[in-house]
């Protein structure tokens, strides 16, 4: 694992990039050169959100602890959050890191770097919206999606106190966005609801389970707009069909305790407000001293680097040119793992004294896939061999979509633990609720 010329290689933000750029430089140049920074421990695949914020998928059993993929992996983990980069130096600055009772884990530190990779990911854009940032829950972390859970629970087993507002006992749930993160976590909330009555989640004084009704909200003129229109018509059927209201053309511009009110003045009754109608990249690399973009997205060249020929950026976090089309590369996972793939190859071949490749990054695009329930999709795959996209929906949809959290698990875990990983995973869930409840 010894490298020729001992640079140290530091990776901010252990998302799917990061992380799996990390894994495979750990496991080929070790712990010495490669190093990881993350504020949380545990990583989680950002599009199984959504599942946590249902209450279909536990994060105490799908979460990675960074510190055992550390050692699996053969880099080191230092928990942390960036504060601030001096290029000058080639160093970064990291808060302390506090435990449960605000004691000092770790004191606020500085950490040298060679080379510096920045995918620190993204956060939701509120776009200014009155009323957003108090009312709305964003589903950035698996904290904000296990808040929205207990909220979304808290509601379903209240006693009478919408009943004393005078309001009916529907629970009225509404998703800002209808984008793939919206249109997921609408299907989940279906799935979800519909076997709450299983567990005893009644409203007092009735029979029946409390009725749940939501509304996805989209200010375009269709839902997934940036996927083909089969693909949105697909998957607006079958919200259609299972019973979300599908709102299109609704420009939200206000968020109330319990009501948002459109750009019109129409109200929509609202008890939960999911904001999923946008994203920006965390506001301290506007303080880094690089170029950004008004999404504070850093600005990076064709070979993912930006104005320091040491620092990269990949990922939600960064604008990319794609191509010579003079658009930028879409925030999706499967950018981000292409990205990592190319540094990884690009890196292997400094640290092994050899030129490092001269070809700037070209992404693939494979499609895009929805998922619209546990057993149900869409997508649209692009069929790179034979020049056209073929259109995919229902049992096969799903099935590929959750394929590709198993190829993000294999990259960073090889395929024989990935294996053991799933069948392990398949089997505790017949043990397991269908919906967690505590």
């Amino acid at each position: 694992m010894a490298n020729t010329l001992s640079k140290k290689i530091i990776i901010v933000g252990g998302g799917a990039g990061g992380l799996e750029l990390a894994a495979k430089l750990g496991r080929r140049f070790g712990r010495e050169t490669v190093f990881l920074i993350d504020k949380e421990h545990d990583h989680i695949w950002k599009p199984s959100l959504h599942e946590v914020a249902a209450g279909t998928l536990d994060i105490h059993r799908e979460g990675l602890s960074y510190f055992m993929l550390a050692r699996d992996c053969h880099f080191t983990f230092l928990p942390g959050e960036m504060l601030a980069l001096d290029r000058d130096k080639r160093e970064i600055s990291l808060a302390p890191v506090v435990g449960p009772d605000h004691e000092e884990v770790f004191p606020a530190r500085s950490v040298e770097y060679d080379y510096l990779v920045l995918c620190v990911g993204s956060q939701t854009n509120f776009f200014g919206t009155k009323g957003a940032d108090e009312y709305a829950v964003a589903l950035d972390s698996t904290a904000q999606a296990e808040r929205f859970r207990l909220k979304l629970l808290n509601e379903l087993i209240s006693t009478h106190k919408r009943a004393q507002k005078g309001l009916d006992d529907d629970l009225c749930i509404s998703i800002v966005g209808g984008g793939a993160t919206g249109v997921e976590l609408a299907a989940e909330l279906l799935e979800a609801s519909a076997d709450l009555h299983f567990y005893g989640v009644n409203t007092p004084g009735h029979t029946q389970q409390r009725a749940v009704r939501i509304t996805l909200m989209e200010g375009a003129d269709r839902i997934l707009s940036a996927l083909p229109e089969k693909v949105s018509a697909s998957a607006h059927a079958l919200l259609v069909q299972r019973g979300v209201r599908v709102q299109t053309g609704v420009r939200v511009a206000e968020i109330g305790k319990h009501v948002i009110i459109d750009a019109e003045g129409k109200e929509y009754p609202s008890d939960l407000c999911v904001w999923a109608a946008g994203i920006k990249a965390p506001a301290f690399l506007c303080h880094v001293g690089l170029p950004v973009n008004r999404l504070n997205q850093l600005i990076v060249d064709a070979y993912l680097r930006t104005e320091d020929p040491n620092i990269w950026a990949i990922g939600d976090c960064a604008q990319a040119p794609w191509g010579d089309s003079g658009t930028y590369l879409p925030a999706r996972a499967q950018v981000a793992h292409q990205q990592a793939s190319y540094l990884y190859r690009r890196f292997s071949q400094e640290l092994r004294g050899r030129p490092p490749q001269q070809h700037p990054f070209q992404f693939k695009d494979y499609g895009s896939l929805v998922s619209v329930g546990q057993s149900r999709g869409v997508g649209s795959l692009m069929g790179v061999l034979v020049g056209r996209s073929w259109f995919v929906k229902g049992v096969l949809a799903r099935g590929m979509y959750m394929s590709l959290h198993l190829m993000h698990h294999m990259a960073v875990l090889g395929w024989v633990r990935t294996f053991t990983l799933a069948l392990g995973r398949l089997l505790s869930k017949r043990a397991a609720p269908r919906v967690k409840l505590h």
